[in-house]
């Protein structure tokens, strides 16, 4: 993407949506991959939940977690703090990329002109 040939702000969304997803849209997939992992993990084993209480038949991990009198807040802060450092990335490499075609068509301008 060296002449910014897709907009970025659509990534914002995407990485709000799936840690990694907006990654994935700039085309960074080793990244939005790892950044995926990351999110996966984290809601597999960092949270209040473990797998094997997930994996219990009388309550399944999806049914309590979708009951918000049940979820706590230590619940969700690891995978929220994971999505929002993604979408900080997300815009630092948007800043990087955005700054870099200014730059090089800065560039091109004076060398045409002189």
């Amino acid at each position: 993407m060296s002449d910014l040939s897709r907009p970025v702000w659509p990534a914002y969304p995407l990485s709000a949506l799936v840690a990694g997803l907006g990654h994935c849209y700039l085309g960074r997939w080793k990244r939005g991959a790892i950044w995926f992992g990351c999110y996966v993990l984290a809601l597999a084993f960092l949270s209040a939940r473990s797998l094997p209480g997930a994996l219990d038949p009388d309550e399944p991990f999806v049914v309590t977690a979708l009951q918000f009198d049940a979820v706590s807040y230590v619940d969700v802060a690891v995978p929220l703090a994971i999505v929002l450092v993604c979408l900080l990335d997300v815009y630092l490499i948007g800043l990087t990329e955005r700054t870099a075609a200014l730059t090089a068509s800065a560039d091109d301008r004076r060398s045409n002109s002189s």
